[in-house]
């Protein structure tokens, strides 16, 4: 790995150590929730009385946190938000899940502060004349209360503390009123967002440099403070990022908490927005190394040079924290879709990569295996079927495709009539408060309910060879390789090596192979279409596994590519494991044979880079190279890693010295040693022929 510049202080660098090291963490799981048992009638309330109740609990009786010269003030200090869960239990048991999948709107709060929350739902009280939109924005009055509450309890705790004097002349303003200052604007945004999380939310936090580039011009341009200063206070907003983090092994890594910020890109007017802001994100992510905020740059064919050459700098550190969007494709996706040009320039993305206007867009998706559909569907589990030409198989495969996909949009009717409270996340969706409509009654401007196809590499190779073995050089039978297939390769490596080393699969610029890709996800596209009829709810398609590779192994069949039953293979719509054999700019291009612009939600590239193949200032611009012929290729996002696969063999036998290994899991980042096993081999795989 890189040697990472020094920039910040020392009291800053043992912050971020000691936050990263897990100890925060652990000292939010020692209070992990409130009790509602006390609660007069708790039982009886209605849902929303309920949740009511919940948050002044928790507002009233979390643990103020203020850790050792931190720089910025507010903690979610209730471990229960950790699980996904408003952090309140009744009878030991939780009462509601919280809301996640999103990126919220922050704009109001730095620009109107508390105060013009409280007002907007005030005047939306007094117009609305519906019962259940009364009680509803009774409940975001109350939950403003509450944030206030909250809000005040941190501002006594740090009034008499000299040490944290600027927190408190900060908290004494923000977020109650709006933010004038950089300083300020951190401040506020980062307690508002720690308020979401202490109620159990996990949202995004998307265009920082947009919510924050303004407000740091004007204070250089006026000498309200430096470079380095704005740096320090920025850095403390990243430190405390890892306030949930506490080492332990936890499945998909400790880190997984959708908090993604999206930097630099055009705005609503086509203005380019970076600015001094993304600069000293980029420098303090080199820095210290925190992959708890996932970060993706927006990049177009115009990029600056010194943009997109600082981005290679940082991801040649290594890590997978950097990922790209191409957003001359998705901008040209998204309005060729419906959205007006002006809200398309403005996507960033649900808290992971899937595409979305933020603070604006109540989003779900539904995954699945278009594997499984292969092999359990149109080939029966290899039992009793045939078929006398690969088109007739094919047919047959997008015959079942395309009622997986109608099943996905049967959900769509009642998709919106949803009685769970969330309205700590309703405060900050547009236009929930207006329209009296909470995030999950379909109170957002967009409703986005996305159908993400899994496996389809697998499924295209799968395809593929058994075009290759049976139908074109006829080496087996259809009914053999169905035996075979079906006896999981037994007594047939020969074959097996065949049909795994002979022919040339999807990741290696082989336009037979890559057409196969590109027909099933083009074929799917069509079918999203199909039923993409609602009045109010998109159904956009996108590409995607997000790991899920790993749960679905044990139900999938062996593969007509060589693989045996229960192989852990590709990930996203990236080459199967074992399968890129031509380096990272061959797998650009064979993913960018797909006609991404039809996967409005999105479609991720993961690329393996070796660390020895980005080092000094060739490596950079190999960096800089790819990443030019990613957006000029017509790539959708990118998410590469620079890491080598026999440190991560290192790290499963001595995970005591590499605490601090972070990898590029799918749409975040993680700890490498707080991934299960299993995550660990599948991370290995997708790295061992990493080559650029």
């Amino acid at each position: 790995m890189k040697q990472r510049p020094m920039r910040l202080c020392e009291e800053t660098r043992r912050f971020a150590t000691d936050s990263q090291k897990g100890i925060y963490g652990r000292q939010t799981k020692e209070t992990p929730f409130v009790v509602m048992d006390d609660v007069p009638g708790f039982a009886k309330m209605s849902p929303l009385a309920k949740h009511d109740a919940m948050i002044e609990k928790i507002v009233r009786e979390a643990p103020i946190r203020i850790c050792e010269n931190e720089k910025i003030s507010g903690s979610a200090s209730l471990g229960a938000a950790i699980s996904h869960i408003i952090p309140a239990m009744f009878d030991g048991k939780k009462v509601f899940d919280s809301i996640s999948h999103l990126t919220i709107g922050y704009e109001d709060i730095l620009h109107h502060g508390i105060e013009g929350l409280r007002k907007k739902a005030e005047s939306s009280l007094a117009m609305q004349t519906e019962e259940r939109k009364i009680h509803f924005v009774k409940s975001c009055i109350h939950a403003i209360d509450c944030f206030s509450l909250w809000h005040a309890r941190y501002v006594k705790a740090l009034e008499n503390d000299p040490r944290y004097a600027d927190n408190y002349r900060n908290l004494n303003w923000v977020p109650e009123k709006p933010a004038r200052s950089f300083y300020e604007a951190v401040q506020s945004l980062w307690f508002t967002f720690a308020f979401t999380r202490l109620c159990g939310n996990w949202p995004g936090i998307g265009r920082i440099d947009i919510l924050l580039g303004d407000y740091l011009k004007k204070d250089l341009a006026q000498g309200v403070l430096t470079i380095n200063e704005a740096r320090e206070i920025l850095a403390h907003f990243f430190i405390k990022g890892c306030e949930w983090i506490t080492g332990e092994s936890c499945g998909n890594g400790d880190a997984q908490h959708y908090q993604n910020i999206v930097l630099s890109g055009i705005d609503e007017n086509g203005e380019d927005v970076t600015n001094e802001v993304t600069y000293l994100v980029l420098d303090i992510i080199e820095e210290l190394a925190i992959s708890d905020f996932p970060i993706t740059v927006r990049l177009n064919k115009n990029s600056d040079e010194k943009l997109v050459r600082r981005v290679a700098e940082v991801m040649c550190c290594g890590g997978g924290i950097l990922a790209v969007y191409n957003e001359d494709l998705i901008i040209a996706s998204l309005t060729e879709y419906g959205y007006d040009e002006k809200e398309a320039r403005c996507f960033a993305n649900d808290g992971c990569w899937e595409v979305q206007v933020p603070g604006k867009t109540h989003f779900g998706y539904y995954p699945f295996d278009a594997l499984a559909v292969l092999q359990h569907h149109t080939l029966k589990g290899y039992t009793d079927v045939s078929f006398d030409s690969f088109e007739a198989l094919y047919k047959k495969y997008t015959e079942d495709l395309d009622r997986q996909v109608q099943a996905v949009a049967d959900f769509l009717p009642g998709w919106l009539h949803n009685d769970d409270p969330c309205t700590i996340v309703s405060l900050f969706v547009d236009d929930c408060i207006v329209t009296g409509k909470s995030y999950l009654e379909g109170g957002a401007v967009y409703d986005v309910l996305s159908p993400h196809i899994g496996g389809i590499v697998d499924t295209a190779n799968s395809l593929y060879a058994m075009k290759k073995l049976v139908f074109d050089d006829k080496i087996v039978s259809f009914a053999e390789l169905m035996q075979i297939l079906k006896n999981n390769w037994e007594g047939q490596d020969a074959l097996r090596l065949r049909a795994k080393n002979k022919y040339v699969y999807f990741g290696n610029d082989n336009d037979e192979a890559d057409e196969m890709v590109s027909r099933v996800a083009s074929d799917f596209a069509d079918a999203c279409g199909k039923y993409d009829t609602h009045e109010k709810i998109k159904f956009p398609p996108g590409i995607s596994t997000f790991g899920r590779q790993v749960e679905w192994a044990p139900h999938r069949y062996a593969t007509a590519c060589g693989n045996r039953a229960g192989d852990v293979l590709s990930g996203n719509i990236s080459p199967a494991p074992g399968t890129s054999m031509q380096g990272a700019t061959a797998m650009i291009k064979s993913y960018c044979k797909v006609d991404l612009k039809q996967h409005r939600n999105g479609a991720a590239l993961d690329v393996a880079l070796m660390p020895d193949h980005v080092k000094g200032e060739e490596g950079v611009n190999a960096v800089m190279a790819l990443l030019r012929g990613f957006v000029l290729l017509g790539g959708f996002f990118m998410q590469p890693d620079v890491v080598n696969a026999e440190i991560l063999k290192e790290a499963q036998k001595n995970p005591e010295s590499y605490t601090n290994l972070s990898v590029r899991v799918s749409g975040w980042s993680a700890r490498f040693v707080t991934l299960n096993r299993e995550w660990q081999d599948m991370v290995i795989a997708k790295n061992e022929s990493g080559e650029l």
